[in-house]
């Protein structure tokens, strides 16, 4: 499918929404907020605007949100030099680079904003996540158990991975691979 990846931008507000909806719940549990409320997306474009979030979309042709990708930061923060990200990706379309594309835009603001530690969260069973994202260099480092719950109140373990620039840069020009 053809699409253009671009920063995630207020006039997208409402295709946000309707990508959210077409989301499954289980797929939302590590933001932490239920995306598919219109104040969780509005709140998501004021942190945008404010500078706290890099926030990429995959957008078809017909203007139709695929994927998105976040780098969330808290510059004022004990860890100002760590980024969370966070990848969303329609259930058809995975398995197809969608997602890998989009996390290339969050390591080049990541490398822009000099930071020196990712982390992603994820439920355990979401292999294909899980894949992506260790074959990207990012290691387990905790799993939370029973920390985030759906609406029907199941709890769900949390898996955390993180990604250490610093060693991941050294390996690389170790190993000329820059």
């Amino acid at each position: 499918m053809n699409h253009t990846i671009r920063r995630f931008e207020p006039s997208d507000r409402d295709a946000m929404a309707t990508f959210a909806a077409a989301l499954p719940e289980h797929d939302l549990l590590f933001l932490g907020r239920d995306l598919r409320h219109p104040r969780v997306i509005a709140a998501w474009l004021s942190a945008i605007e404010e500078g706290w979030i890099d926030s990429f979309v995959a957008v078809a042709e017909d203007g139709a949100i695929l994927g998105t990708a976040a780098l969330v930061r808290d510059p004022l923060g004990w860890s100002a030099h760590v980024g969370e990200v966070r990848l969303l990706v329609a259930a058809s379309l995975r398995g197809h680079g969608l997602g890998r594309d989009l996390l290339e835009c969050v390591f080049a603001a990541a490398r822009g904003h000099h930071l020196a530690k990712l982390t992603a969260q994820m439920t355990p069973d979401q292999a294909g996540s899980l894949a992506l994202f260790e074959s990207l260099g990012f290691r387990a480092e905790a799993l939370l158990k029973d920390h985030v719950r759906g609406r029907d109140g199941v709890p769900h373990d949390l898996a955390i991975l993180a990604y250490d620039a610093a060693r991941v840069a050294a390996r690389q020009q170790a190993f000329g691979t820059t």
